[in-house]
């Protein structure tokens, strides 16, 4: 690894809710940093004003709060490189786009978007696809095939204009990326970009060029989807005489079948989300946060899909992940989201807290449901129904009998167990059960056998009506602990009640 100091950046466009690709590479770049030491920063790429979305970025710095992901320098940490949101910095770029312009990389061109969008239309009718470059510039309406007069009076006019960049003819680009080794690329193939408009506005790839350098970047770690764009990039840096950082360009994460993007269309489909948060602006979509992911489990989920850690090591704490986190670990190949997976991060990380914890969590589900046990009971139910759940909201599914006596019983329970000897065998042991002393497990479990004994009855038989009468099916933790926590007014209820209306449903 280099020994320049690392200074890292996500850069994020504010133009809806933030993808968990996005949270990934986020989380990437946060990981390198602190194994290395460095700065990670969080800079909001706004310069497309016509696809800003209000509320998305304080949703993006939301979201990595949220999972831990901590940021040195951005918009609300500020740093010595500030400001971070790219519309605060746009007196920056317009002297760069003149430094191009004066060197001859870079040209006016002011063909219109109706006539641009008519040679599409005329090469697609051919078979062909319209490319503006080293082809096709010379027959342009730009600085390159205008006279410098009419230049001036056209910018001078305030007619609408951009700044292309002038990609050189017939040249190989060789470059690196640290996940995909060495490149290469012919200019012949590329197109001249915009980089700067009449409105004032550099377009992304000028303002992340000036950006990246001017806030020092050692490393460009993104979603592969930037990877067609790194020649020209590559080409700016030089243009600029400045040193390029390093690049990484990140695998994509891939749909459940393998094929394709993951998309919230493939969320909804398939009942997971794809954000970190929920969204709640137009076209609202489900978070992670909401539906009861810990960020741990989140980011330790995310963190595997695309790295590897060499080792057969799945669950890692934050601190793990930035100890083994290598950029030579990264796959060059898509990584296919598995939301079973994500679920059985969640119920490691889950089973990993303690009684107190889930409880404390479980507390706030429990009362708004309409009861308000004492705390002590409630780490006992937590303690016997947890290994069940993987989320907090599981937890009521695996505890409701706790506070609510059953409403209905099993269809196949009754069918299988209830016979015309189980009235007179369940009043029996109700009547046990009223005279047991003291009312806890060990004696309740003690006392009920040697009476099932005594008469000779099935063991079996006995505790699975036991169980229907008290839950409602045969579901739940240990018989009598449930007996014992309900206590005994509670347990006698539901016996009486359970006689009396299996009875009446049977006859």
């Amino acid at each position: 690894m280099t020994d320049r100091n690392i200074r890292v950046r996500f850069a994020p466009s504010p133009t809806g809710p933030l993808h968990i690709g996005g949270v990934r590479t986020a989380l990437y770049n946060f990981l390198f940093a602190r194994h290395h030491g460095g700065t990670f920063i969080l800079r909001i790429e706004d310069t497309d004003q016509t696809r800003y979305v209000e509320g998305a970025e304080e949703y993006i710095m939301d979201s990595l709060a949220w999972a831990g992901i901590k940021v040195d320098e951005g918009v609300r940490e500020g740093g010595p490189f500030a400001p971070y949101r790219q519309s605060d910095r746009k007196e920056i770029y317009h002297r760069y786009a003149d430094e191009l312009l004066g060197s001859g990389d870079a040209y006016y061109a002011f063909d219109t978007p109706e006539e641009l969008e008519r040679l599409r239309h005329d090469y697609e009718s051919r078979g062909e696809t319209f490319n503006y470059g080293c082809t096709t510039r010379m027959t342009m309406c730009n600085s390159l095939t205008l006279t410098a007069e009419e230049v001036k009076r056209r910018v001078g006019s305030g007619e609408h204009y951009v700044v292309r960049y002038r990609m050189p003819e017939n040249e190989d680009i060789h470059f690196s990326d640290l996940i995909r080794g060495d490149i290469v690329v012919n200019t012949s193939t590329l197109d001249d970009k915009v980089l700067y408009k009449s409105d004032g506005m550099p377009t992304y790839h000028l303002a992340n060029i000036v950006d990246d350098h001017l806030m020092e970047i050692s490393h460009v770690i993104r979603g592969e989807e930037w990877l067609p764009s790194l020649p020209l990039h590559v080409m700016l840096y030089r243009s600029f005489g400045w040193d390029a950082p390093l690049f990484a360009h990140l695998p994509l994460l891939l749909k459940p079948t393998g094929k394709g993007k993951l998309s919230k269309r493939d969320g909804d489909k398939m009942g997971f989300p794809v954000f970190p948060l929920y969204w709640p602006y137009g076209e609202t979509a489900s978070g992670y946060r909401e539906e009861g992911y810990f960020p741990e489990a989140f980011v330790n989920m995310l963190a595997l899909l695309g790295w590897n850690p060499g080792t057969e090591q799945e669950i890692f704490t934050m601190d793990e992940l930035i100890a083994a986190f290598t950029i030579d670990r990264v796959g060059k190949s898509g990584s296919r989201f598995d939301p079973d997976k994500a679920k059985w991060f969640n119920a490691r990380y889950f089973q990993m807290k303690n009684d107190e914890e889930l409880t404390d969590l479980f507390m706030p589900l429990v009362k708004e449901k309409g009861f308000n046990p004492d705390r002590a009971v409630l780490v006992r139910i937590v303690s016997l129904v947890k290994e069940r759940a993987g989320f907090v909201k599981d937890l009521w599914n695996e505890a409701d009998f706790f506070f609510v006596a059953p409403e209905s019983y099993d269809a196949e329970v009754v069918r299988k167990r209830w016979t015309a000897d189980s009235p007179r065998q369940m009043t029996e042991l109700r009547d046990l059960v009223g005279g047991v002393q003291p009312f806890v497990p060990e004696v309740l479990e003690k006392s009920v056998k040697e009476w099932i004994a005594s008469k000779g009855y099935n063991t079996g038989a006995i505790l699975n009506l036991f169980r229907l009468l008290l839950v409602g099916a045969s579901r739940g933790p240990h018989l009598f602990d449930i007996a014992a926590l309900i206590g005994r007014v509670e347990t006698l209820r539901r016996l009486d009640d359970g006689i009396s209306r299996l009875s009446a449903q049977t006859r």
